[in-house]
Formats: C-alpha cells, structure tokens, sequence
C-alpha cells in the first residue's frame, strides 16, 4: 500500500485558493480530484509533476489542467502547498 502524503496549504496558498474557485467554479471539482491525486501519489502521470528550477528550485509544480498550476514543496510525508494558479500567476 503506498504511502498516503499529508496536505499543508500555506496562509498564502488558502487565499490565492480562494480568489481561484472564485474566478473559476468550474475548475472547483477538477481541483479536489487533482490534490487527492496529489495525495495519494505526487507522481501520478495526469498531474504532469515536475521540479521547478531558477528562483523556484527546490519546489514543485502540479498540473490542474493545461493552463492551471499548484506549486508546493515536499518534506518527507508531507507536501506544503504554496501556491495555485494560471502558469504566469504562480511562476
């Protein structure tokens, strides 16, 4: 059984979440499928993960969809999510 990862939204992700499902309900649903992916395996081929590099090395990205992004960091069993956003918003 694999490992199941704790979710840690930062204070900065919780708002940047928020202005997100206001600016796009549609994604709402989309966006809980992809963080219990998330969840239960970073590496799932649908969520597209890959390192960051330039100022953001040493994090994260994940897709949502073509356009949208999370942005977090993983510490062991547990992933801080920093950020969600169009590409340009959270790069």
């Amino acid at each position: 059984m694999r490992m199941r990862y704790k979710l840690a939204p930062t204070a900065i992700y919780k708002r940047a979440y928020r202005n997100f499902i206001r600016k796009h309900p549609e994604l709402m649903e989309k966006t809980k499928e992809r963080l219990e992916l998330l969840q239960n395996n970073p590496s799932d081929p649908l969520l597209k993960t890959h390192p960051l590099t330039g100022k953001l090395k040493g994090l994260m990205s994940c897709w949502i969809s073509y356009e949208y992004r999370i942005v977090f960091k993983k510490n062991g069993a547990v992933l801080f999510l920093l950020n969600i956003g169009s590409h340009d918003e959270v790069y």
